[in-house]
C-alpha cells in the first residue's frame, strides 16, 4: 500500500500548521485501496528519533476498507468516528493526534505507517500503540509508509 498526503512530500519538512508551534491538527492522508480480503484500516505516526526512545504521536484503528483517506484536523474524540474507527492514546497521555514536537536540534523523522488487517480490532478507544500491534500481529496483508521530517 502507499499512503500520502497533500501537506507534504516523502521525506520533506512537515508545516508547522501540524505540530505543536502550529495548530496541533492531523495531516491530509490517502492511500492506495488495499488488498481484497481487508476487514478494517489501521494507522501509527510515530517518531523513531526521539531521545526517549521511539515516540508515538497517533494510533487509530477500524477505519472501513472502503476509506483510502482521513481528512486535515481528525477531530479527538474518545468514542468511534467515521463509522467505527477509534483513536488510541498517544505519547503525550492524550486520545488523538499530537504533532511533532522535538526538543531543539536535528529534525526527527515522523512515520505514517498504514495497515490492512484481516480483522476487525475489537480494541476501545484509548487502546495504546503495544495493544494494537500485539492484535495486530499476524493479520497484516499490506503496509506502507511515509516520512515527514521536523525540527526546532
Amino acid at each position: 500500500m502507499q499512503i500520502k498526503s497533500t501537506a507534504f512530500e516523502e521525506n520533506g519538512v512537515i508545516p508547522k500548521k501540524y505540530t505543536c508551534d502550529g495548530s496541533d491538527v492531523s495531516p491530509p492522508l490517502s492511500w492506495t485501496k488495499p488488498p481484497s480480503g481487508t476487514k478494517s484500516i489501521a494507522l501509527i505516526c510515530d517518531d523513531p528519533d526521539a531521545p526517549v526512545g521511539t515516540w508515538v504521536h497517533w494510533v487509530l484503528y477500524g477505519l472501513s476498507p472502503e476509506n483510502t483517506a482521513l481528512p486535515e484536523n481528525v477531530p479527538v474524540q474518545k468514542d468511534s468516528f467515521m463509522g467505527v474507527a477509534k483513536q488510541g492514546i498517544n505519547d503525550f497521555h492524550r486520545i488523538g493526534y499530537g504533532g511533532p514536537c522535538p526538543p531543539k536540534g536535528p529534525a526527527h523523522r515522523y512515520f505514517f505507517k498504514i495497515y490492512a488487517l484481516d480483522i476487525e480490532l475489537n480494541l476501545p478507544a484509548g487502546a495504546t500503540k503495544k495493544e494494537v500491534e500485539k492484535v495486530m500481529k499476524g493479520h497484516i496483508l499490506a503496509e506502507g509508509q511515509m516520512a515527514g521530517k521536523y525540527g526546532r
